[in-house]
């Protein structure tokens, strides 16, 4: 006869929102158990985060060392072992997952139940072994999952996702990447850096959801450099015993692998959410307030990339902490106030978002990096970082960059719009010479100017320069 289990909450998914819910459902009294059909770690250990950032470092090391020259330095022809870049790729992210399946025995006895769980009411799960489960409230932290259009399901091997690319063996000669996205354009960047002949392809004009024209702008003229670009075509595969040849208006080519980052949806298929009585939408998703991540007024919570709010590690665990919280204490829930926006794509340079986008704007400030002199010195003399402030005080609302630095300085400038400083507090700030930060001076300096504002274009210190 199947078993049934009591708990108060019960989390449906062992990613990165998965785990921070358990956890602080738990420190916060609840009787909890996580449910997995696999408990392998989290996605950014497995084929998110970490693997394309190993690849990342594998190409920015090829493509510094063939700027080398710059500085006087001869290295020679340079050559890439592509078996050995994926092997130590594979090494490291192996690393990374096994130490996120090590907190799993950390946890009190009984808490980890493996198996697909389904919805046979609000407060009610069935396990794919027949357990039952009754929980005061569950928790829905099953992640998200690459979407494959149909023109490119049936290119067998040829076909690679962001969980499938770093199984290969070796690199490709040829890549075909469809979608602009932050995962399109980062692995294709990569790829080209190692040598691969790269061409991005994507139904849209605009690269990893760039909200500035200008910061585009650079963004596209970095890619261009290193890769071929095809925006606001429609492309469409054939199966050919060689490759595939991807065929748009205007033009045809042959690659040796086609990697499919067009998306990742929500992974609910299976969840039997109608089941759980949720008023669902056209695309099967519950509605879910972002400041509680409850469902409706159900005892049901959605947190992580399973709700497609803001797919990122950092807020996955934020709601899977806030989710905990208010599954623990269902129906008291309370509401968060959520961080700041901000996203970051390890392109190079890298493309940085935050805060409150240039619509938003009463001045916007903007700092070019091609002569700035720290980018000079190092040979990364390109990109543009832009600003975004509010009248009449000048306080910071957000920042798009894509410069040399810009996953560092999004950071500093992250704080600075959390802490509702003014430019003027910027620019008051010591600040060291040569350094990248200074080329964000001129930036202020214009909004200053813009808002009537001190510290306009006759104080304040070197821009960089």
């Amino acid at each position: 006869m199947p078993e049934t289990l009591t708990c108060d909450v019960a989390v449906i998914g062992a990613g990165t929102a998965g785990i921070a819910a358990e956890r602080n459902a738990r420190q916060h009294g609840a009787k909890t158990l996580l449910i997995d059909p696999e408990f392998s770690g989290t996605l950014c250990a497995n084929t998110g985060c970490m693997p394309s950032k190993l690849l990342i470092a594998a190409g920015r090391s090829a493509q510094r060392a063939r700027g080398s020259g710059l500085f006087g330095i001869r290295t020679g022809k340079v050559s890439v072992d592509g078996p050995a870049v994926l092997s130590r790729l594979r090494d490291e992210r192996d690393r990374f997952a096994a130490a996120t399946r090590q907190s799993f025995d950390d946890l009190p006895a009984g808490t980890c139940l493996r198996g697909r769980a389904r919805f046979i009411g609000a407060n009610a799960l069935s396990l794919d072994d027949g357990t039952r489960i009754e929980a005061k409230a569950v928790i829905i932290a099953t992640g998200a999952q690459p979407m494959v259009p149909p023109p490119f399901r049936d290119l067998g091997d040829r076909l690679l996702t962001n969980e499938t690319i770093f199984e290969l063996l070796d690199l490709p000669r040829s890549l075909a990447v469809i979608g602009a996205g932050v995962i399109g354009v980062e692995l294709a960047q990569a790829m080209a850096r190692l040598g691969v002949r790269v061409t991005i392809f994507d139904l849209g004009d605009r690269l990893a959801g760039a909200r500035s024209d200008a910061v585009h702008a650079a963004l596209k003229s970095a890619l261009e450099a290193e890769l071929e670009l095809q925006l606001g075509v429609e492309p469409t595969p054939e199966l050919t015993e060689s490759g595939v040849t991807i065929r748009w208006d205007g033009g045809v080519e042959s690659f040796d692998k086609v990697l499919v980052a067009s998306g990742r949806p929500p992974s609910l298929e299976g969840l039997d959410l109608e089941e759980a009585g949720l008023d669902l939408d056209d695309k099967g998703m519950p509605e879910v307030d972002p400041a509680t991540l409850q469902c409706g007024e159900a005892p049901i919570f959605m947190a992580g990339d399973a709700n497609a709010e803001r797919p990122v590690l950092h807020e996955a665990s934020a709601e899977g902490a806030i989710a905990g919280r208010n599954a623990a204490a269902f129906p008291a829930v309370i509401r968060s106030e959520r961080s700041l926006p901000f996203t970051i794509t390890f392109t190079d340079p890298p493309l940085v978002s935050l805060g409150a986008g240039p619509e938003e704007a009463a001045a916007i400030g903007t700092a070019s990096y091609a002569d700035q002199g720290r980018a000079r010195v190092e040979g990364e003399n390109h990109g543009v970082a832009q600003i975004h402030a509010a009248a009449p005080d000048g306080r910071l609302l957000g920042a798009d960059l894509c410069c040399p630095g810009a996953d560092h300085m999004g950071h500093m400038l992250g704080l600075a719009v959390q802490q509702k400083l003014t430019v003027g507090d910027l620019l008051a700030l010591p600040v060291y010479h040569p350094t990248l930060e200074e080329g964000l001076r001129g930036a202020l300096r214009e909004i200053c100017e813009a808002l009537s504002l001190p510290g306009g274009s006759d104080g304040g210190g070197p821009s960089g320069a």
